[in-house]
């Protein structure tokens, strides 16, 4: 079988993956040279902690599975079982942990309620004042910035893949075949794009009425901590953000115990992850509302040093870089991807929104089983 994937981001790379581990000839066309979009400006983070149970933890667990597989085989995607901590400071904190210890798939998660000694001994760099924190064992990371270039190198040499770049699909022709904006036609059993959020042009002409939204974080990399950060690390925002925490413990943080205002104004968490050489990559914002802002705002940025240099007890490294970002979510925030076929033999696969990196292996592997490769 010939497979055609259009988006080389994490998304179009692991369809790519599956078609190639199954036999199949991969032609994989991106717009850029290289994926420039929220497959490299996100934390890396395979985040099973929050994710909804059912359907998107299955997922989720099945991904995180994947990965540690393709990592095995890949090592420059820098996979590392990490885990990840949250910091509890308030007893309205405390309760939502405990009710999410309480969950039937608890367990599935790798969730523990740790002592504040128990979660420096785990992660040394946490010398701020807290008095318990959330485990969860089944969290990982890879390195974002540099997975996409070393999962097309093992395709590569596999001999069944070609890759071009800086080619934008423009039309979708009859007989699984695209025509991209050098005029060339590209043609194969199956054609699967993965645009991510890429929205308009063809896909508004595919879908007109696209179940589909765009996202806008802001980010930041600071230069090397100096010492391991040996967890991924979240604040107790985040049990506002994931529907994993979602019980009437919630319901009384968010009654109880007001967000910061500037976190509050931009939909703010704290998520924690440091990078190969040693910096941090810490966010995030989310804004939902169309046009986007052409800035970043600092007030943020200004936010998350303070909340960070709390639970590290020190100084933050200088802030390297900044960044924003955006993916492609779907508008029933309960659906893990929006999967549809748009033409005979041509599907579009999009949305994951958060859960790109995380999801995308298993998202990948269901459209491979669904289509029959």
């Amino acid at each position: 079988m010939r497979v055609i994937v259009v988006g080389a981001g994490v998304v179009g790379t692991m369809h790519a993956w599956h078609a190639v581990e199954r036999g199949h000839e991969v032609v994989h066309i991106e717009r850029e040279s290289e994926a420039r979009g929220a497959s490299l400006r996100n934390f890396g983070q395979i985040w099973v902690s929050g994710r909804a149970g059912g359907e998107e933890l299955d997922t989720a667990l099945r991904a995180r599975e994947l990965w540690e597989g393709i990592g095995e085989r890949v090592p420059g995607l820098g996979f590392r079982p990490n885990g990840s901590l949250t910091p509890l400071r308030t007893d309205l904190e405390l309760a939502v942990a405990e009710a999410a210890l309480a969950r039937e798939d608890a367990a599935a998660r790798g969730y523990k309620l740790l002592g504040a000694d128990e979660a420096r001994a785990l992660n040394p760099a946490l010398r701020g004042e807290f008095s318990a924190a959330l485990w969860c064992e089944r969290d990982a990371a890879v390195e974002p910035r540099t997975a996409q270039l070393a999962l097309k190198d093992a395709l590569l040499a596999s001999g069944r893949y070609t890759y071009l770049g800086g080619r934008e699909v423009r039309e979708v022709l009859g007989g699984n075949a695209v025509r991209d904006d050098h005029g060339d036609v590209h043609r194969g059993d199956v054609v699967v794009l993965c645009t991510g959020a890429w929205l308009g042009g063809l896909v508004r002409e595919l879908v007109p009425d696209l179940p589909v939204r765009r996202v806008r974080l802001q980010m930041m990399q600071t230069a090397p901590l100096g010492e391991p950060l040996t967890t991924s690390v979240a604040d107790a925002d985040s049990f506002r953000y994931y529907p994993a925490y979602a019980s009437e413990a919630l319901d009384a943080l968010n009654a109880g115990q007001a967000q910061d205002p500037t976190a509050a104004a931009h939909k703010m968490q704290l998520l924690m992850v440091q990078r190969k050489d040693g910096g941090l990559t810490i966010g995030d914002t989310h804004e939902y509302e169309h046009p986007f802002a052409f800035d970043v705002l600092e007030e943020p940025y200004e936010h998350l040093v303070r909340v960070v240099e709390s639970f590290l007890g020190r100084p933050l490294p200088k802030i390297q870089r900044r960044w924003a970002g955006v993916y492609a979510q779907c508008t029933d925030t309960s659906r893990v991807v929006h999967r549809q076929r748009v033409r005979d033999g041509v599907w579009l696969v999009t949305g994951p929104g958060g859960r790109g990196m995380t999801c995308s292996p298993a998202i990948a592997e269901k459209t491979a089983n669904e289509l029959g490769w």
